[in-house]
């Protein structure tokens, strides 16, 4: 399959967050902590320039322990501020206002040398459709202040959010980038939900994430679906039908149905905390 997408608004967003960047003195990037790297648009590191730069992997209660703290340290080396949160329940994100504090450390001091007090740091959140931007920021303020969704792109022109004294938040629309070089990306980027639904094919998703299951996490799909694994995913997808009794007319096993519920399972954590890849790909 071609994992493309790239609707007209995102490139309203990338242009409005080109004009606004010199307003700000923080950027706050969410990615998703089954797939951090995937899920990291590289076109943010050219638009946040020099910026102070906050990572929050979102949805790290999903993702393998091991691959959350893993990332952590990959992107502390890449001079990041970093944090794991679930923004859905709320966990981490209180610390995320200390975060803030020192991420901007020096700008603080600055503004205080130069007898400015009291001025509030104002920080971008960016991030992929779907991430949990609107969803963490709602948690953030404590109140529902921007609407939130969870299909990709609910979040449509920019909204400036007034947290505290000391905070402001700019929200943004989801960017991806115009294409995905690596078609692997994609792949992950459609397992998490950040690529439409309506343009996939839901069987070969599956069959990835099976494929992905029996090589990595092995016995994963035996406890959950009571099926052996094997070589051949479309076989799995078949047995699974059986398993789950997802007919068609005349006992014809319902792939599609099937293979629906594999990819809820899966986003839905119902699978296990899965991490799809490791720092050591892309250094």
């Amino acid at each position: 399959m071609n994992y493309q997408w790239y609707p007209g608004h995102m490139t309203k967003a990338v242009r409005m967050m080109q004009e606004n960047i010199k307003l700000i003195d923080l950027v706050i990037e969410l990615v998703d902590a089954r797939t951090p790297m995937s899920s990291k648009n590289p076109d943010i590191d050219s638009l946040a320039g020099n910026k102070a730069r906050v990572i929050l992997l979102n949805k790290a209660d999903l993702a393998d322990p091991a691959g959350n703290a893993a990332w952590t340290e990959y992107f502390k080396k890449k001079g990041f501020h970093v944090l794991e949160i679930n923004a859905r329940t709320g966990a981490g994100v209180r610390a995320v206002q200390g975060l803030v504090q020192e991420a901007c450390k020096e700008k603080i001091e600055r503004d205080r040398r130069r007898g400015i007090k009291n001025r509030p740091i104002r920080a971008m959140v960016v991030g992929i459709p779907n991430v949990g931007k609107s969803t963490f920021i709602n948690a953030f303020a404590g109140k529902g202040c921007t609407k939130t969704g969870n299909k990709p792109g609910v979040t449509k022109g920019k909204q400036w959010i007034r947290l505290n004294q000391n905070l402001e938040l700019l929200d943004t629309p989801g960017i991806l980038w115009p294409r995905f070089e690596n078609q692997q990306v994609g792949e992950r980027l459609a397992m998490i939900g950040s690529i439409n639904d309506e343009i996939l094919h839901a069987d070969e998703l599956a069959a990835a994430i099976l494929i992905y299951l029996q090589k990595y996490y092995q016995g994963k799909i035996r406890e959950r679906y009571e099926t052996e694994e094997s070589g051949d995913a479309y076989a799995m997808l078949k047995e699974i039908s059986i398993q789950r009794k997802c007919f068609l007319k005349g006992e014809e096993p319902d792939l599609l149905r099937t293979s629906r519920i594999i990819v809820d399972d899966f986003r839905g954590g119902r699978l296990g905390r899965i991490t799809l890849e490791s720092p050591e790909e892309w250094k």
